[in-house]
């Protein structure tokens, strides 16, 4: 088994990302209510993240009812909370080392499918350790969403997180799986379940907002305007980043033109095959010799 070591400021990084996390999460909790834009309470996460001392991890998600994950508003969005089950996923990082987090805020009168999520999530972090193989953490969270009546979503995954890397292996899956990966002392994990009432698989929808650069040394192209956009966003290194971070004359275009030269792709918003409600819970810990420490809590 290998054994990932940290230097201390490392791990002192990580629990820092934890702590602001925990700090925005409660603050934008309270933003989340019927009739509130879905932009503002966006931007308030990202905000209060740099006010406090760290810098976003990947642009404020908050994926509604069927979208499980990567919504994130458009700087022209108008749109307004409803009686909708809310994914509030944020991430805060310091000089790289991340802390990611889920919570979902039920504005819609299913409570029972928001806490089958939650008691998956505690069921997966009872079973981390250094050396338990992640499909143990999948059958968890599977058999405990299914006491609840409900099916997690198969095609979806947690992940291990690295410095600028918010999806980095393994891959923690809310199945059992035929083989895993065995979980090693030090390595920083994130758990998120999710739970449905629909089919429990995802699909892209034919929009998105979030992008991330494919290489952390692109080479620059040759138009100026097509450069200065593509060296504004060398400054996220390879962490998703939101189009309305970002201004200028023919944005959407220039965006188009990176994707289309491959310097950057899109992740499109993932949304259950059926239309089906969708909860999320999610914590980041540090695996250790016999159990983990969760840093977003």
């Amino acid at each position: 088994m290998i054994n990932i070591c940290h230097a201390s400021e490392e791990i002192e990084k990580y629990r820092r990302a934890g702590k602001i996390l925990v700090e925005v999460r409660k603050q934008a909790a309270k933003k989340i209510t019927v009739g509130a834009s879905v932009l503002e309470t966006a931007v308030f996460v990202e905000d209060l993240t740099r006010d406090l001392g760290g810098a976003p991890a990947f642009p404020c998600n908050l994926s509604r009812d069927a979208d499980a994950a990567h919504y994130t508003p458009g700087a022209d969005d108008t749109s307004v909370f409803g009686e909708e089950m809310v994914k509030l996923d944020i991430g805060v990082h310091v000089d790289g080392y991340i802390a990611d987090s889920a919570i979902t805020i039920d504005l819609s009168d299913h409570q029972e499918l928001v806490e089958a999520s939650k008691a998956a999530l505690k069921s997966a972090i009872g079973v981390v350790r250094a050396g338990v193989d992640t499909s143990e953490i999948g059958a968890a969270i599977e058999k405990t969403i299914h006491e609840f009546g409900y099916k997690p979503i198969s095609n979806l995954t947690g992940h291990g997180l690295l410095r600028y890397q918010t999806h980095a292996p393994p891959g923690i899956p809310n199945i059992p799986t035929r083989s895993g990966t065995v979980l090693c002392e030090g390595q920083v994990i994130a758990i998120e379940p999710f739970a449905t009432d629909g089919d429990g698989k995802v699909k892209n929808a034919s929009s998105w907002e979030i992008y991330h650069l494919t290489t952390e040394n692109p080479v620059l192209p040759r138009i100026p305007r097509v450069r200065k956009l593509l060296r504004e966003m060398m400054e996220y290194k390879t962490l998703p980043f939101a189009k309305r971070w970002f201004s200028g004359d023919k944005i959407d275009f220039t965006f188009r033109q990176l994707v289309k030269s491959g310097h950057i792709e899109y992740y499109p918003i993932l949304r259950e095959v059926t239309g089906a409600l969708v909860s999320q819970a999610e914590h980041t810990m540090i695996v250790t010799e016999d159990g983990c420490e969760v840093t977003t809590r």
